[in-house]
């Protein structure tokens, strides 16, 4: 065989798996498949590096540290208040961190032990404080209020990977957490706005009824005939005091509903862009809780879902309830807690992608970056050339917590000044500059929330090779000759490394990205902790009979129903269990 100069290199980094429990099939396969690569390239004489590692995993750590501490003493995180809560994870993580090691090394991973990183260790954390800073100054971060995906059961913005959007059916009755009653959805309820002025009436069809107490306008299409004689008219609010304009946006088609749809920008995505257009307010009456705020007038305090009996009735009794239709739709639901994902207008901390999409479209479409199946590209394009602003901040205590701090203000009124430093120190400089003062009178506040998880792993090429210092490894080892991962998280992870690596580096972290496909269940479902259908590889390295199996289900963070639905699938799946097949079984997957 030929053996490749010293100098050539290999280096890969691991995709870090989550910090919440073990592995599973999936992760068998990537570290399969990427264990190969390493070993051949090793066989060809090249100096190697394959770097282990783990995530923090934000909001899926917090999620099963909540419940664990509310299973053994019914409290709260917030009973216990941040640095206790904080605590309480670290000595989880502590437990369960070597579970994951422990089984890449049974595996038979020829990993770098003595490299393994973790994204919320001294080193990292402090790679992450200096990307965010340095985003921060180049103009790239900034805050802004807008709609985001907010979990009223984790009080926290969460992305676009952690909504699952589900098909409903006419009429599907979902538990939602808060809920002793299952919740229906799938329904069309019909309710007529008066005209000013008038003894017309415009009828309206909504999927969330409770939302009409936010509603700020009604539109229709210009060409609509229908409704030519209203346009520039004004709709009267039955609830609340306001006045809404009926305005004319071809966003609106004509044949869904009645035609005619009531716009609530503070709580639709494609309402507030037509609020945006229209210049129309944004009321909010749903709050962070998931309760109806002050501008639901006679409704404030109800429960979002139960107020749509509430709001129902008080249609009914005014003669403007015209009835319900079934209507299949997608519902978004948090993938962490369960929960039917609210719209909600927060400000929160964003990078402006715009630019480093562009050049990472452009990478690809040079052959700077090679993306292998090709037919990914496509999807790379599709998300990259119609990519939004990213939310990176999330209302968490586990976390890289935002270093960014707001200036406290004696002037009541006065709008808030943030500033961005590595430590207060610094920020209080830039403070003093920014408002030209004397750092001593300044006192500032840092902000509580955390930096996105996808954030902190977006970096791990680098970050893994000591970055933000010029190491040595990062002379040696950068860029990495290969990102190999699930296409799952072609954008959530792949796009980001490149957007974020681009730019601070000053260079691709990799030229090359093998995506492998994903491991399913026997009913084509991707494995997942939140479905219950996921194996452990060392069950089938070992063998596990089934009565382990469901004892796995049971001892997770799953709710009850469904635990029990998992623990169906598995004696269906699985009726005697696994046999022992050895750690050569493993191979097979690949």
């Amino acid at each position: 065989m030929k053996e490749s100069p010293k100098t050539e290199t290999f280096t890969m980094v691991i995709p870090p798996p989550n910090v919440t429990g073990s592995l599973h099939l999936g992760h068998a396969l990537t570290n399969a498949v990427e264990d190969a690569i390493v070993r051949w390239n090793r066989m060809h004489g090249k100096r190697t590096l394959w770097v282990p590692g783990c995530d923090h995993a934000g909001i899926a750590t917090q999620v099963v540290v909540e419940k664990q501490i509310w299973r053994e003493y019914q409290k709260t995180r917030h009973d216990l208040g941040r640095e206790q809560f904080l605590e309480e994870v670290d000595k989880w993580k502590e437990s369960k961190g070597g579970r994951i090691y422990e089984q890449l090394r049974k595996l038979g991973s020829s990993l770098e032990w003595n490299r393994e990183c973790f994204t919320m260790n001294d080193k990292l954390s402090k790679a992450v404080t200096e990307a965010f800073v340095r985003l921060h100054d180049g103009g790239l971060i900034y805050r802004s209020t807008k709609l985001v995906n907010w979990s009223c059961a984790l009080k926290s913005a969460i992305s676009d990977i952690e909504v699952d959007n589900l098909e409903l059916k006419p009429r599907t009755r979902i538990s939602v957490p808060g809920y002793n009653n299952k919740i229906e959805f799938g329904v069309l309820t019909l309710f007529a706005y008066k005209i000013a002025n008038s003894d017309e009436e415009l009828v309206v069809a909504t999927t969330r009824l409770e939302t009409m107490l936010g509603d700020t306008a009604v539109a229709v299409h210009p060409e609509d005939k229908r409704y030519t004689h209203l346009h520039g008219k004004q709709a009267v609010h039955p609830f609340c005091n306001r006045l809404l304009p009926i305005i004319c946006d071809t966003h609106v088609d004509p044949s869904f509903g009645t035609g005619a749809v009531k716009i609530t920008p503070a709580h639709d995505y494609h309402d507030y862009e037509v609020g945006q257009r229209h210049d129309l307010p944004s009321v909010t009456v749903i709050d962070e809780n998931g309760l109806m705020t002050q501008n639901a007038g006679q409704f404030v305090g109800f429960k979002r879902f139960d107020v749509r009996i509430a709001v129902s009735n008080a249609l009914k009794e005014k003669g403007l309830y015209r009835g319900v239709k079934d209507n299949p739709m997608t519902l978004p639901v948090c993938s962490r807690s369960g929960d039917i994902v609210e719209p909600l207008l927060k400000p929160q901390w964003y990078i402006n992608c715009q630019e480093m999409a562009a050049l990472a479209v452009e990478a690809v479409k040079s052959d700077q970056l090679k993306i292998i199946p090709e037919h990914f590209e496509k999807t790379w394009f599709s998300w990259l050339e119609n990519i939004r602003n990213w939310c990176v901040s999330r209302q968490l205590w586990w976390g890289h917590r935002i270093p960014a701090y707001r200036v406290v203000s004696f002037q009541p009124g006065q709008e808030d000044i943030w500033v961005c430093g590595r430590t207060e120190a610094e920020a209080k400089e830039r403070a003093a500059v920014k408002m030209a003062v004397s750092p001593e009178s300044i006192e500032l506040v840092q902000d509580e929330d955390v930096v996105d998880t996808w954030f902190s792993s977006a970096l791990f090429p680098f970050t893994a090779l000591g970055w933000p210092e010029q190491t040595q490894d990062m002379q040696s080892y950068y860029p990495l000759s290969l990102m190999e991962t699930g296409h799952d998280i072609l954008f959530f992870w792949v796009a980001r490394m490149i957007m974020l690596g681009t730019k601070l580096t000053g260079q691709l972290p990799f030229n090359k990205v093998v995506l492998h496909a994903i491991v399913c269940d026997a009913h084509g479902r991707k494995m997942s902790k939140s479905l219950g259908n996921v194996i452990d590889p060392m069950d089938v390295i070992n063998g596990v009979s089934l009565k382990s199996l469901h004892r796995q289900v049971e001892e997770s963070n799953l709710p009850n129903e469904e635990v029990e639905k998992a623990k169906r699938g598995q004696k269906k799946d699985y009726p005697n269990g696994i046999p022992e097949c050895g750690a050569d079984a493993l191979s097979a997957v690949n």
